[in-house]
């Protein structure tokens, strides 16, 4: 345990100095705001918020190392290429090494951690405590290097660079999180809309458990008058049968705990459209397919009801993709009347027979197999089935020169 913490603190102080090091050098891409002003804006101040911001690092200790790295570093320009005196040097630059130190300060004393869901009140904060930072750094020169004070237009010029360069990272920060939160926010949707199916699966084999118990006690309650022997093998038989709808059912509340998230949020339809299509897309490539995907709709409306529809439309393109043999197309459309909303999968693949295709949903049927023979389940369109049920919709198969499904939804259902 004490090696794991030793090792955590080493990989930080790494870290730390990589801030550090690249502040110190960014902050040598520099702008003077014009000829002869005391002060310079370098781009270091904004590598080392965006560090901050994006590394949990330790405030306190990379403001202090940053601020003495800056002083060192510039130091070392100086005496390298000017041929400054290194008192003189170091001295000049202590400054610049008194911002980082507070401004390190200031973003550990208001949480930084805690404001960054809230990116307008961060970055307002960042301003006033950029600005704060920087006009003692200007002061400090000021007084004790430059002997030239600080204007009123000066200061309305660092208030305007720290306005400038807060809301400029936090808004970079931002979409870095925001786009990570959508592929997170994806990934966890396409994982619940798969236990979505297995869920309803479940439902359906407690129901027909439920039946089997009570045929298996109406056996028991005729065999025993006739065979006491028979009948109580037929309460046994129950009575294990219903154990195993107890497991079940506690399988099946852990799942609809799970499940009730989708009661919390409401998603677009171009959005459900957008994760099915990039989700098959990553499939196609891991089956090393070229596959084209196309989605439309003619109206976007949001719904409730993401969880069932993205479980739905990822089976029936997951199949195109599986039926397309090296390259093709596959578009998704959903289109919406005043009644209905008719979701059209088209796939370019190897089509279906006629002769199968009133089968195709019952559960188990197949012409999927591995390599070594094995028959796939069998249960992605009875899951696609069971969902338009839900829906009280209807699904409809055509397979000519492209396989098309075409389910109509009562548009008051989603």
């Amino acid at each position: 345990m004490e090696q794991s913490k030793s090792i955590i603190k080493r990989h930080d102080v790494l870290l730390i100095f990589a801030v550090a090091i690249v502040t110190a050098i960014a902050s040598e891409v520099k702008v003077i705001p014009y000829e002869g002003a005391p002060f310079r804006f370098g781009l270091g101040t904004v590598m080392f918020l965006l560090a901050v911001l994006i590394l949990p690092l330790p405030l306190i200790h990379t403001g202090f190392i940053t601020g003495i790295v800056i002083v060192l570093f510039r130091t070392i320009l100086d005496v390298a290429f000017f041929e400054s005196a290194f008192t003189n040097a170091i001295f000049t630059h202590l400054p610049a090494g008194l911002f980082y130190i507070l401004f390190a300060f200031g973003l550990y004393m208001i949480k930084l951690e805690q404001l960054k869901s809230k990116p307008f009140l961060l970055a307002s904060l960042v301003t006033i405590i950029e600005f704060a930072s920087n006009s003692v750094e200007q002061l400090a020169t000021s007084l004790f290097i430059t002997n030239i004070p600080l204007t009123m237009k000066e200061i309305v010029l660092l208030l305007l660079v720290a306005f400038i360069r807060s809301f400029f990272v936090v808004g970079i920060y931002s979409s870095i999180t925001v786009k990570e939160q959508k592929r997170q926010v994806q990934q966890l949707l396409n994982f619940i809309s798969t236990l979505y199916v297995e869920a309803l699966y479940l439902k359906k084999s407690m129901n027909e458990i439920e039946q089997i118990t009570a045929d298996s006690y109406s056996l028991y309650d005729q065999l025993k008058k006739i065979d006491p022997m028979l009948s109580m093998k037929a309460l046994s038989i129950a009575q294990e049968i219903h154990e195993v709808k107890k497991d079940e059912q506690r399988i099946y509340a852990g799942l609809a705990k799970i499940l009730n998230m989708e009661q919390l949020d409401a998603y677009f339809i171009s959005e459900l459209l957008q994760y099915v299509k990039e989700a098959n897309e990553k499939y196609s490539e891991m089956l090393n397919k070229k596959i084209e995907i196309a989605i439309s709709c003619n109206h976007d409306f949001r719904t409730k009801e993401h969880i069932p529809l993205l479980a739905l439309m990822n089976n029936l393109v997951a199949n195109a993709v599986e039926a397309i043999e090296k390259e093709g197309t596959i578009r998704i459309s959903i289109n919406t009347s005043k009644d209905f909303a008719t979701i059209t999968v088209e796939d370019t693949g190897a089509g279906i027979s006629k002769n199968l295709i009133p089968v195709i949903f019952d559960p188990g049927f197949t012409t999927k197999f591995n390599r070594q023979g094995v028959p796939s389940t069998g249960i992605g369109l009875s899951h696609v089935q069971a969902i338009v049920d839900k829906f009280n919709g209807t699904i409809h198969v055509e397979s000519n020169e492209t396989t098309v499904f075409s389910i109509k939804i009562p548009i008051n259902n989603l």
